[in-house]
């Protein structure tokens, strides 16, 4: 203490010293000190390093002061929060709660072998720069662990989510199938749902509601007289109960100031005055009768409602702001044509109007306005409008054209648009306007002074070379070209006219021409517009025009090597908007440059098959053999065509020659064995089989052996010949199948079993092989061998859908369904995109759950005509006809060699459809000769219905449907 006194007086000693220098005696210099010379301290002023405590190298820390844990306060104490919670009241409670907290729970409960203790056992320490960077360190190599198994983790758990669905489905997948249908739900069907009951009570039910009958004005007017016991309002306290400032303040009017009663009279005339004024507003006086018309009188109040969208306040200020603009700038148009509209969307049309009619005022000189204004008028004021406008703008085309709109008598129109050329003779849109109300020959005058006023409108010229002769058109095209000679239009149209005259040996020329002037001019050759040019000439019906064209502009801008794509590309293109000379003439050309390319051949033989005539065909395949004889498709189309034109010695022919050109060749052997036995000529047939075995043996040439004695009825010959190929073919699972099923006609059944045996032997991959062997069993009733033999075949083909469909409908055949659906459910996890094993599920639910199914087997296989076959036959056994019908076109349109959806739509259209319908199913079938199907080729492929046609056989597998599903 002492110390401390002795320093401070000194420093109050120096401080007076001071002063008293600064007074103005001379300054006293401060004692030398020892600390002057010697360097300032370099850490003095510089933040802590990381981690120092002050004091603790000298021991002096681990001592509290009363400054740093405020004042003692007993445990009872209450805490400073006014509104704390039941336990925390005091300091006491404050204080346990905290020492709780802090407390680690070191329970065996909360401690893990693996993980440790739950919680962090160091959490009441100090977290530090170190603690920082090591879960820095952690948590990358966390994110780091996590990155490397990310995949694999969320392809499990979408598997799982997926599993788990399967086996839980939602409530609303459940019902999805039934929220499906509600899309077809008629409004009628909607309306007529019955309400739900009501299950409340009876008296909650019909609540008797307050009758509120007027009172007549009698009960007033005598409780008013009766004073005597009915309770009254002190006049004191005034209506609202307080005592008003101003004495005998009552609202006025309300009682009479005198008498204090109510003036019955006059209410009722003023009640009367009243309704009698609402009547005269909606009424109409009919020979002194007032009639009142309710129709009218609710579209009256209709009208009243403002019919904008928009919120009042909004409407407000958007007047205002309008308003501000139109004062701030009134020569602006767009803010009186702004205002007109808005007060047009509210309903006021006369302030609209009034608004609009300022504005042609302040802008005379603005289209819109004047535009805006004819709009808002009414009829007859409109016309003036529009004459006032006029005046004003006398060049305005849009306003001549307006008033035009305006009149309604066609010679009224034409005086106008008359007017408007004397005034505005330069303008296309008044011409073509003109000249549409004009007969031909007027029009002609017209158009023929319109080309002189607008020598650059091209539609005009054309529009004049239309209604002109030939030599005037001529003429007419000519004067165009010199005036737009950058336009192809006229020169197209020029080629038509002389296309159309018969000269179409000047149509090329006119074409080359064009492209030569048109260059000349700078002009550049856009391929595309040209042949979309070319396309609008076909349908036009010039087809030596589009022809031209084509030709001329077809290799323009191509690369060589793209060429033939590219070409293949713009003739599919031509083919899918309907211009097929366009694509004709595409082919013809690529033929020229590629004349020995058998794709481009076969491409044009396709097109002219599809969509040209059986002559065009023959020509083109005339050619194409010439060019391409080693094309063996070539032969074999044309040898058809003339097969199915039944002109058998020119197919013979054709053969022959496909002979000279490919000798051996196993296509044109067949397809003259075919020729021969189609004709009846078998023993021809044999001779060329004889021949062919010999100088070109194949095991399909074999197969053809047998089967012509097969068919013939020939059992013996047939077996020896089959003996004889599986010498030298044995693994050809065909002739396999041959053996073993001519067994089974002849009733051997055990020869049968033993050819299908020794099959599988070689040839263990052959499905229709063990499909064979497994009827065979099941139909002599040995039902467990054919079982496992399916079982024996799945293991040697795994993933064969074929192999489990067989299985299904073998227990199902045996009537065991749960059996079925549990194979069923097997056959789809292994093979889960397989159409025919969806379309089979489909049938194999119930009827409510097959809607569900099918939308299942779509997801899975969108396209497959498996699927779609089975959702037309849903919908059909649903009756649901149009949608059946769909759905059998798309099916037959995405796989046309599917014999079993052409047998089903026969069948359909036979049962639901008309003659017309029935007659373009089998036409189409016919050209699309279908060769697979289950049902299809059970009749096709039958020894019986050897030489029977395509329609016959769509129409044997239609009679043998039955529509049980």
């Amino acid at each position: 203490p002492d110390v401390s006194r002795s320093t401070g007086s000194l420093f109050a000693e120096t401080g007076s010293a001071g002063a008293a220098g600064a007074g103005g005696g001379p300054p006293i210099m401060p004692l030398a000190s020892p600390l002057m010379g010697k360097k300032k301290k370099p850490f003095l002023g510089m933040p802590a390093p990381l981690g120092y405590v002050p004091g603790l190298g000298r021991g002096a820390t681990g001592f509290t002061t009363r400054s740093d844990i405020g004042p003692a306060r007993d445990a009872n104490d209450p805490v400073d929060d006014r509104h704390a919670p039941p336990g925390k009241r005091t300091v006491g409670d404050q204080m346990k709660k905290n020492q709780d907290d802090d407390d680690e729970d070191l329970n065996d409960t909360n401690y893990d072998e693996f993980n440790g203790y739950a919680g962090s056992l160091f959490s009441s320490g100090p977290y530090e720069k170190d603690d920082e960077e090591a879960d820095a360190i952690y948590a990358a190599l966390d994110k780091r662990m996590d990155e490397r198994r990310k995949e694999r983790r969320e392809l499990r758990e979408k598997e799982e989510i997926e599993k788990y669905r399967m086996e839980r489905p939602k409530i609303q997948q459940q019902f999805s199938d039934l929220k499906r249908k509600l899309a077809e739900v008629s409004e009628e069907e909607w309306l007529s749902i019955p309400e739900v009951g009501d299950a409340r009570n009876k008296r909650q039910r019909n609540p008797r509601y307050e009758k509120l009958t007027p009172v007549p004005d009698s009960f007033f007017s005598k409780h008013l007289q009766t004073g005597e016991n009915h309770t009254t309002v002190d006049p004191l306290q005034g209506l609202g109960g307080l005592n008003t400032p101003y004495p005998g303040s009552m609202t006025p009017g309300l009682m009479t100031p005198g008498t204090g009663e109510l003036d019955m009279r006059k209410i009722g005339q003023a009640r009367n005055t009243l309704m009698d004024m609402r009547l005269s507003q909606v009424s109409d006086s009919v020979s002194g009768q007032t009639v009142v018309d309710p129709k009218g009188y609710l579209t009256d109040l209709n009208s009243m409602i403002p019919t904008h969208g928009g919120d009042i306040s909004d409407i407000k200020k958007a007047r205002l702001l309008l308003k501000s603009v139109r004062e701030t700038n009134p020569h602006h148009p767009p803010a009186w044509i702004a205002s007109a509209r808005l007060e047009e969307v509210t309903g006021k049309l006369q302030v609209a109007r009034n608004l609009i009619m300022k504005g042609t005022e302040m802008c005379p000189k603005s289209e819109d306005v004047w535009l805006e204004a004819a709009r808002l008028q009414p009829g007859d004021t409109a016309k003036a409008v529009v004459a006032q406008a006029v005046r004003h703008l006398p060049q305005s085309v849009r306003i001549y054209i307006r008033a035009a709109e305006l009149e309604t008598d066609v010679r009224a129109k034409k005086r106008v648009l008359r007017k408007a050329l004397e005034n505005v003779s330069k303008s296309v849109r008044l011409w073509k306007t003109a000249v549409e109300l004009e007969e031909p020959e007027d029009a002609r005058i017209m158009l023929s002074r319109a080309v002189e006023c607008c020598p650059t409108s091209v539609e005009l010229w054309l529009a004049l070379a239309r209604l002109e002769t030939y030599e005037n058109a001529r003429r007419v095209l000519n004067k165009a070209r010199e005036n737009i000679p950058t336009d192809r239009h006229i020169w197209i149209t020029a080629a038509k006219l002389e296309e159309a005259n018969g000269n179409t040996q000047m149509v090329d020329k006119i074409i080359d021409r064009a492209i030569t002037s048109l260059r000349a001019n700078g002009v550049e050759i856009n391929r595309e517009q040209w042949i979309q040019d070319a396309e609008e000439c076909d349908k036009a019906g010039s087809v030596a025009t589009c022809q031209a064209v084509i030709r001329a502009v077809i290799g323009i801008g191509i690369e060589e090597e793209d060429r033939k794509h590219t070409w293949m590309e713009d003739a599919d293109s031509c083919v899918a908007h309907g211009a097929l000379e366009c694509a004709r003439a595409i082919y013809a050309h690529a033929l020229q440059v590629f004349p020995s390319k058998k794709s481009v051949w076969l491409r044009a033989a396709y097109f002219e098959k599809n969509h040209g005539t059986r002559e065009s065909l023959e020509a083109l395949l005339q050619r194409a053999v010439a060019h391409c004889p080693k094309a063996e498709v070539l032969w074999l189309m044309g040898a058809k065509s003339k097969w199915l034109a039944e002109d058998v010695p020119a197919a013979r022919s054709i053969l022959a020659l496909a002979f000279q050109a490919n000798p051996n060749s196993e296509e044109i052997w067949l397809a003259a064995v075919k020729l021969e036995s189609e004709n009846n000529e078998y023993e021809r047939a044999r001779r060329l089989l004889a021949k062919a075995r010999s100088s070109a043996p194949t095991a399909r040439v074999f197969m053809k052996s047998v089967k012509l004695e097969w068919v013939l009825g020939n059992i013996e010959a047939a077996q020896e010949l089959c003996t004889e190929a599986l010498k030298h073919y044995e693994d050809f699972p065909k002739l396999w199948m041959m053996r073993g099923q001519i067994e089974e006609q002849c009733e051997n059944m055990d020869k049968a079993r033993e050819a299908y045996n020794q099959g599988l032997k070689k040839c263990p991959h052959s499905v229709p092989l063990w499909l064979l062997l497994s009827r065979l069993e099941e139909r002599v009733g040995q039902l467990t061998r054919a079982r496992a033999i399916l079982e024996k075949a799945r293991l040697k083909n795994p993933q064969s859908p074929e192999l489990w469909l067989e299985s299904v409908r073998l227990e199902f055949r045996a009537g065991l369904k749960n059996i079925a659906n549990t194979l069923m459910a097997k056959a789809l996890q292994e093979c889960p995109n397989s159409g025919i094993l969806w379309a089979e599920a489909v049938f194999l639910e119930a009827r409510p759950q097959r809607k569900t199914k099918s939308v299942d087997a779509l997801k899975k296989c969108e396209h497959d005509p498996h699927v779609l076959l089975a959702v037309a036959k849903l919908f059909w056994s649903e009756r649901k006809i149009t949608k059946a019908r769909e759905w059998f076109l798309r099916t037959v349109k995405i796989e046309p060699d599917l014999g079993d959806a052409w047998a089903l739509f026969y069948k359909f259209e036979l049962q639901h459809g008309t003659e017309e319908q029935q007659e373009e199913v089998r036409k189409r079938c016919e050209n699309a000769e279908p060769r697979h199907g289950e049902l299809w080729c059970a009749e096709s492929k039958h020894v019986l219905n050897w030489q029977k046609k395509t329609g016959e056989i769509l129409a044997q597998v239609a009679s043998k449907i039955k529509n049980t599903f």
